[in-house]
């Protein structure tokens, strides 16, 4: 190895920086108020004390998804039932808590209504979908879908996501159960279904996050992550496919859009030996990935994205990101010992 090759292997172990997913259990993350992570133009400086607070008082179990309201809040759901949803502001400062009631509180989605803030709960424990006000009181619940004869029972159905549609129609991703994607009216009234388990084009493993994609205005579609395929599919507003990009290497979680780009956390490395491998990925308007914050740089062989893999032991199943008006990113993590989010702010 070369002095200036050594320098900088050293230099990056300092950081807790790899360069290699077999040293991936050799070097952790060492916090540090300079550390910035990512590639080209999306690049971090990370704060590991952001929205910390007293456990013994308001506790999280799982934080699996956050959004930002009308009102610039940052709300986290966690499934954690003293406290299922805690709102903060910018700055990482409590504001309040509510929700007893969602053992399996997984997806969070935002709906914007006459100028009122909704929000969508997916929860795979009660096998629901709920919507509620943005302080919690319940506006309707959506059972598994009986009526499509592809459910037999509520069991097979454990909703993980939704979307929503400027018309206030939603879609619900059936991530952990059956796999089918439900499309509904703004009242909760059953338009379609399609998707299913499966390897087609058209099927999913692990249909974990979905997004309404509405950059071309022409032609809006549907953005569904598949993600034990290392798969982001798309399909058109009616449930046709539309194309497949792979993400080599990434167990991607749901896609969240801000301005042109595309968004998401990456619960793990495919191929590390450590299962706490995540990173984040940032994907560009031509679906060409631009940044790994937290692992390597994204490069391209004859078209082809190279594998992507943990570099930076940061991240532990990092499960969403939200980003703010300030490009800000807040990570939640599933399964990372009951921490609170990281907040990335933009360099």
């Amino acid at each position: 190895m070369s002095r200036r090759a050594f320098l900088k292997q050293s230099s990056l172990a300092s950081l807790g920086i790899l360069t290699s997913p077999l040293y991936s259990s050799a070097f952790s993350f060492k916090p540090n108020k300079d550390v910035i992570i990512g590639h080209n133009s999306h690049q971090y400086k990370v704060d590991m004390a952001w929205g910390n607070l007293n456990a013994n008082v308001t506790p999280v179990k799982d934080c699996h998804e956050m959004v930002q309201d009308s009102k610039g809040r940052i709300v986290l759901l966690t499934n954690h039932t003293k406290n299922n949803v805690i709102i903060y502001d910018k700055s990482g400062k409590f504001i309040s808590s509510w929700g007893t009631e969602f053992p399996g509180g997984h997806g969070l989605t935002l709906v914007k209504e006459n100028g009122e803030d909704f929000l969508l709960i997916t929860d795979y424990e009660r096998h629901q979908v709920i919507k509620t006000t943005i302080d919690g009181k319940k506006v309707f619940e959506i059972d598994f879908p009986s009526e499509t004869g592809l459910y037999e029972r509520k069991e097979q159905f454990k909703p993980t996501e939704t979307t929503v549609l400027p018309n206030g129609d939603f879609y619900v991703a059936d991530g952990y159960g059956s796999q089918y994607i439900t499309h509904y009216n703004h009242k909760g009234e059953l338009l379609n279904i399609f998707g299913g388990k499966g390897t087609e084009n058209g099927q999913f493993l692990n249909a974990h996050g979905i997004c309404y994609d509405n950059r071309d205005k022409n032609n809006p579609s549907l953005l569904i992550s598949a993600r034990s395929m290392n798969i982001l599919k798309r399909f058109d507003l009616k449930g046709n496919f539309l194309e497949s990009i792979p993400v080599p290497g990434a167990l991607i979680c749901r896609p969240v859009i801000h301005k042109n780009d595309i968004y998401f956390a990456v619960l793990k490395s495919k191929n590390a030996p450590n299962s706490d491998s995540g990173f984040l990925l940032i994907m560009n308007e031509k679906n060409e990935v631009v940044s790994c914050p937290g692992a390597t740089a994204p490069s391209y062989a004859n078209g082809n994205l190279d594998e992507l893999y943990q570099t930076v032991r940061l991240f532990q199943h990092p499960h969403d990101v939200c980003i703010d008006d300030d490009e800000n990113m807040y990570v939640a993590q599933w399964n990372s010992g009951q921490t609170y989010p990281i907040k990335l702010t933009r360099v």
